[in-house]
């Protein structure tokens, strides 16, 4: 879904409505390729099926989805999206993707925290409303309930820079902790095997 989106998102889209039928089908297509992503990841665990493999590709593809879209909004809507908003944001999904390359090679895997998911939510919720305001400042119902969609994506936008940090840290003191438990026990293993190598005094 990453081409479409990107290609919705883009000047070069042929059907864009003076009613924001552009944003609308962005957003629709990011809802769903979110659900999936969720969907997907539900279904392993209830049908037992959860492997090393798909806990490393499963937050992989949400992260490409993710900075593929941010580039996009860059460009689509920088007054919502700027720059260094993005660069954070991505910088922190490679930060974690490189935390899960180098705990998978050390034998464990690092899983998805509370903090993580709710990230993954609150990026939903940023990137969709940065989509929609760049059409609507506001939605206004019966005349009465007014939603103001552009302040709304930028306090989205902030929100989710502050979650996606803090969850960063949580993830690195996992990954920290993981890795001086496994280097204890290699020390730990290393010492036992001196112990049982090591030659008895013999008396004469």
């Amino acid at each position: 879904m990453i081409p479409l989106l990107l290609w919705i998102l883009s000047p070069h889209f042929p059907w864009q409505g003076p009613n924001g039928e552009q944003e609308i089908l962005a957003s629709i297509l990011f809802v769903l390729a979110s659900i999936t992503d969720g969907l997907d990841g539900y279904l392993a665990r209830k049908r037992g099926q959860i492997t090393t493999m798909g806990m490393l590709l499963d937050p992989l593809a949400d992260k490409i989805m993710v900075t593929a879209a941010l580039i996009a909004l860059v460009a689509y809507n920088p007054d919502v999206v700027k720059v260094w908003i993005a660069v954070v944001i991505i910088g922190r999904e490679f930060l974690i993707s490189g935390l899960r390359s180098i705990a998978s090679t050390e034998g464990f895997t690092i899983q998805a925290s509370d903090l993580g998911k709710l990230k993954t939510v609150v990026q939903i919720v940023c990137v969709v409303s940065t989509i929609l305001a760049h059409h609507w400042f506001e939605w206004v119902f019966f005349g009465v309930l007014v939603i103001p969609v552009k302040w709304f994506a930028i306090a989205a936008v902030y929100f989710t820079v502050v979650v996606s940090t803090i969850s960063a840290i949580d993830y690195f003191v996992g990954f920290w902790k993981q890795i001086d438990h496994a280097s204890r026990d290699r020390r730990a293993g290393f010492v036992l095997t001196r112990r049982k190598g090591a030659t008895t005094p013999t008396s004469h």
